[in-house]
């Protein structure tokens, strides 16, 4: 555990500190978001952090090499793979931060990161399905099973990265728990994932990297992680979790339906920006309008609405991925499946708390008032 939050704390430190750099460099150089109707910011704000995350997710990794514990990790071709495809998604972020890039160009770059992951080994293999039996990806159908996931991974991170500290935290929660469920599975006392998997290293570099990034992007922030950033992150959530759940055909005999079915994991860590990505996709389709067209009816944009100020709406965000996270390791640590109920009730507590939070109150009495006072003018 010691190597592992070491690792974690040179991906925050690094992260932290050439963001500094970063930040000097994008407004040096005009890498800046100036305020327009579609941003919550109202002043211009530099972008292209996530140019701070990759090289501190390079010095993780390269630190992660001098450990005697991560040893067996290096000796693959994996690590190598997700240093690549990292490269691959954030020079494409990069150059759409910088100049913007159309959305077949970027889906190019994502495929093309995902076809470097599988072709060197970080690949779906098995998929988990719950009740059910082991289904096997054929030889054929894998390399376009990991693209699709990689593809949505990238693009429900970047898709919430809408509000000052969001994207950030969330993965920070979704990373920090996923590590500690790669590390129970990898303990001697479980020994379901082998001791050169490095998907909770993974997870772990890329909790760190958020953590770092984290106080210069809450409210307000004083620069944005950008594309680059968001689709690094999306990357190294999508390695962990194929290299946890879509490559070993090991029966996870145990108390509860994540021990059967791993490959949800993420489903239910990242619940939240998932369930936006659906709602967005869902959405634009309706209104007949091009998926990658942005709007601003995300579930952030609606907290803010309903009269949450933009810390709150992010806390509120951060507590419900805090909840998923929860439900998942909690029945991981123990032999009891009862955790449905403190979690259950700790979600309807957000939920009245989201809902009906005298802030909510105040704005819709204001919009009351409001109307009340056109119609009688």
């Amino acid at each position: 555990m010691r190597s592992y939050l070491l690792i974690m704390g040179v991906a925050a430190v690094a992260t932290f500190l050439l963001t500094f750099v970063v930040r000097a460099l994008a407004n040096r150089f005009g890498a800046v978001v100036p305020p327009d109707e579609r941003r919550v910011h109202d002043r211009p704000t530099p972008t292209a952090g996530g140019a701070a995350m990759f090289l501190a997710f390079l010095l993780a990794m390269a630190a992660a090499t001098r450990i005697p514990h991560f040893k067996a990790m290096f000796d693959g071709s994996t690590p190598l793979g997700v240093v690549l495809a990292g490269a691959v998604v954030f020079c494409v972020g990069l150059v759409d931060d910088v100049r913007e890039m159309s959305a077949p160009a970027k889906l190019a770059g994502q495929v093309l990161a995902g076809s470097v992951l599988s072709l060197l080994g970080v690949v779906m293999v098995f998929f988990r399905v719950p009740f059910f039996d082991l289904i096997g990806v054929s030889p054929d159908l894998a390399p376009l099973a990991t693209v699709l996931w990689v593809v949505a991974m990238a693009n429900a991170v970047n898709l919430i990265d809408g509000l000052d500290g969001l994207a950030a935290g969330v993965v920070a929660i979704a990373a920090g728990a996923f590590f500690l469920y790669g590390y129970r599975l990898a303990s001697d006392e479980v020994g379901l994932l082998a001791v050169n998997n490095p998907a909770p290293l993974l997870a772990a570099i890329a909790c760190g990297l958020c953590l770092g990034f984290l106080p210069h992007h809450f409210h307000p922030a004083r620069i944005f992680m950008g594309d680059a950033g968001a689709m690094l992150l999306g990357l190294l959530m999508a390695a962990s979790t194929l290299l946890v759940g879509g490559g070993t055909d090991t029966e996870f005999s145990g108390q509860t339906y994540f021990f059967y079915a791993p490959i949800f994991i993420p489903f239910f860590i990242l619940g939240v920006p998932i369930v936006d990505t659906l709602f967005a996709v869902l959405r634009r389709a309706v209104r007949r309008t091009g998926v990658a067209i942005a709007d601003r009816d995300h579930l952030h944009y609606r907290l803010e609405r309903m009269g949450h100020g933009h810390r709150r709406a992010v806390l509120i965000l951060w507590a419900w991925t805090a909840l998923l996270s929860g439900f998942v390791l909690y029945p991981t640590f123990t032999d009891s499946g009862n955790a449905v109920i403190p979690f259950g009730v700790a979600a309807l507590g957000v939920a009245l708390y989201t809902l009906f939070h005298p802030g909510v109150r105040v704005r819709q009495n204001g919009d009351a008032r409001w109307r009340s006072s056109t119609v009688d003018a």
